[in-house]
């Protein structure tokens, strides 16, 4: 999955450097399985998804970057992500003044659980009841801001003690609202097991 990420990101050639940021005890990384694409590796994981992306925020410093340069934080679990889908975020989210993410309509049905009932204490999850789905969007990745108020909006989110799960969050921590710019189902999350058949199945028939 990650050599397909790396892939299109290598394919866009405006951009300067991609950061691989792995956990300092990952043993499963081989350099060689990538060889003849462009990236470095800063072994400063954290023990969340949003340590991760800030100590690879200060890590890009090495870099050369500075705190007005754009930054895009991507899931190599997203490993149908295409240089068309990056360009297409990166053209319409360069002059925006926030910053913007990757997303998508949500199209199901959604529906609240509800709490354990007691005349079926056992029987697994229940509807609660329908919620709307009116005006909400499935976040993706790339998510593109600048360096430094990423940086600054992950800094004030942990200070309150708030560990979020994207980077859209952080910034709307800081009172932003993100530009939503519309994905692709390709570009979906691995998630569960089977999720691996079908990104399979995606990426080959694209080759």
């Amino acid at each position: 999955m990650l050599g397909y990420t790396l892939a299109a990101f290598d394919a866009c050639s405006e951009f300067s450097q991609t950061l691989v940021v792995l956990a300092p005890d990952d043993h499963h990384f081989d350099a060689r399985r990538f060889a003849g694409l462009r990236f470095a590796v800063q072994r400063k994981g954290g023990a969340s998804r949003q340590a991760s992306v800030y100590n690879g925020l200060v890590a890009l410093r090495e870099f050369g970057a500075r705190d007005d340069d754009w930054v895009l934080v991507h899931d190599a679990a997203r490993p149908g992500i295409t240089p068309e889908l990056i360009r297409k975020l990166v053209t319409e989210v360069r002059d925006d003044p926030v910053g913007g993410i990757l997303a998508l309509p949500v199209a199901d049905t959604l529906k609240r659980v509800a709490p354990s009932m007691p005349d079926a204490p056992s029987s697994g999850p229940r509807v609660a009841r329908t919620e709307s789905r009116d005006g909400l969007w499935q976040a993706q990745t790339p998510q593109m801001f600048r360096v430094g108020m990423l940086r600054e909006a992950i800094e004030r989110a942990r200070h309150d003690g708030h560990d979020l799960t994207d980077e859209a969050s952080a910034i709307e921590w800081l009172g932003h609202s993100p530009k939503l710019v519309q994905g692709s189902l390709r570009n979906f999350k691995v998630t569960y097991p089977e999720d691996f058949g079908l990104a399979s199945a995606i990426l080959t028939a694209s080759a």
